[in-house]
C-alpha cells in the first residue's frame, strides 16, 4: 500500500502548515476543473501584472487555508508581495498561488508554489534556511512534490479524492515518486527565447542545444517544465535576462522554492554564477534569471551565459 502523506510527515506545526497547503490545493484544482474565475481580467497585482479572477480566487483560498492552521505568522505572495501577518505563530509563508495562469485558456498544466521558514520574515534569510518548500502541480493529476530539510530527496504525492470516513485529509496524498538525481541528457527547455536577440551568450547556448540534436521540451509554465526535470531524471530548464528582456522571474516566490526543491532531488540551480539557495533575500519584489538542471547542463550555464543582466 503507498504511503500517505499522514505516515511521511511527523506530527507538529510543520505537518499542520503543509496540510493547509494540501487542502487549499484540492480547492483550488476544483476550481480549475469547474473552469470557475477563468472569464476574465480581475485587477493588477504588485508587480504590475494582469490578474485574472483565477489568480485572486486562488491566493483568497492559499491565505484563508494558512490562517486557519494557526501555526503560519507572516505570508507574502506574487498577488500581495508586502509580507503581512497571518494570525499564527511559528512560519513565514511565501507562494505563487498560481503560476502558468496565462496558459490556462490553452489547458496546459499550471501550478501552486511555495517556499516555508521558520521566522517572522524572509527578509535577511538565504533558501538554504527553508523548511519546506514544493509545488503543486494542476494537469491529468493533482500532485504535491516537495521536499523538507531534515529529510532526503524530494518526494511527489498524488492527489485520491476517495478515501474511508476515518480517514485525515493527508491520508488523500499517496505516494508515487521519490528523486533523487537529475542526471544529464539531451532535453532543455528554453524560457525567455527573446533574450538570445542582445545576450550573445544566451544565443550560444541555444545553438549549442540545437547542435547536439537535444529535444525541445517547453510549455510555457515553469512549474511543469520543472517538474519534468524531476519526472525525466535528466535536462536543463533556464530563464536568462537580457537588456531587452530583463528578467521577470520573482525570486522569493517562484525561483528559490523550486531551486529547494531541485536541490533536494539532486540537482543544481543558479542564477548566472551562485546556487539560487545563497542569495540573500533583501525584499519580496526581487527578480532572478534562474536555471534549474544537472550539474553538467547548468554549469555550462554559467560559462556561456553568466550573470551579465539578471
Amino acid at each position: 500500500m503507498a504511503q500517505t502523506l499522514e505516515t511521511f510527515l511527523p506530527e507538529g506545526s510543520l505537518k499542520r502548515c503543509i496540510e493547509a497547503l494540501t487542502e487549499a490545493a484540492e480547492e483550488i484544482s476544483s476550481l480549475l476543473r469547474k473552469g470557475a474565475g477563468l472569464g476574465g481580467l480581475s485587477s493588477v497585482n504588485t508587480f504590475g501584472d494582469q490578474q485574472l479572477q483565477v489568480d485572486v480566487l486562488a491566493d483568497q483560498i492559499i491565505e484563508t487555508a494558512l490562517q486557519r492552521s494557526g501555526v503560519v505568522e507572516t505570508i507574502c505572495s506574487e498577488e500581495n508581495s508586502k509580507e503581512r501577518p497571518c494570525g499564527g505563530t511559528g512560519f513565514a509563508v511565501a507562494y505563487d498561488p498560481l503560476d502558468g495562469s496565462s496558459i490556462i485558456d490553452t489547458n496546459f498544466a499550471v501550478g501552486t508554489i511555495f517556499g516555508i521558514l521558520k521566522d517572522g520574515s524572509f527578509i535577511g534569510h538565504k533558501g538554504r534556511e527553508f523548511v519546506a518548500a514544493g509545488c503543486f502541480v494542476y494537469g491529468p493529476r493533482t500532485e504535491l512534490t516537495f521536499a523538507v530539510s531534515d529529510k532526503e530527496y524530494a518526494h511527489q504525492f498524488i492527489f485520491i479524492p476517495t478515501v474511508s470516513e476515518d480517514s485525515t485529509s493527508l491520508d488523500r496524498w499517496k505516494k508515487n515518486h521519490i528523486f533523487t538525481a537529475i542526471e544529464s541528457g539531451k532535453l532543455f527547455a528554453p524560457g525567455n527565447l527573446r533574450s538570445t536577440v542582445d545576450n550573445i551568450g544566451y544565443q550560444k547556448l541555444v545553438n549549442y542545444w540545437m547542435s547536439n540534436k537535444y529535444q525541445l521540451r517547453y510549455t510555457g509554465g515553469m512549474v511543469p517544465d520543472v517538474n519534468q526535470l524531476l519526472i525525466k531524471g535528466k535536462g536543463v530548464f533556464c530563464n536568462p535576462a537580457s537588456l531587452s528582456s530583463p528578467a521577470k522571474l520573482r525570486l522569493l516566490f517562484e525561483c528559490i522554492p523550486l531551486a529547494f526543491l531541485i536541490e533536494k532531488a539532486g540537482g543544481r540551480s543558479s542564477n548566472g554564477s551562485v546556487s539560487l539557495l545563497d542569495i540573500p533575500i533583501t525584499g519580496t519584489e526581487e527578480r532572478s534569471q534562474v536555471c534549474y538542471g544537472a550539474k553538467e547542463e547548468v554549469e555550462r550555464f554559467d560559462a556561456m551565459v553568466g550573470q551579465m543582466f539578471s
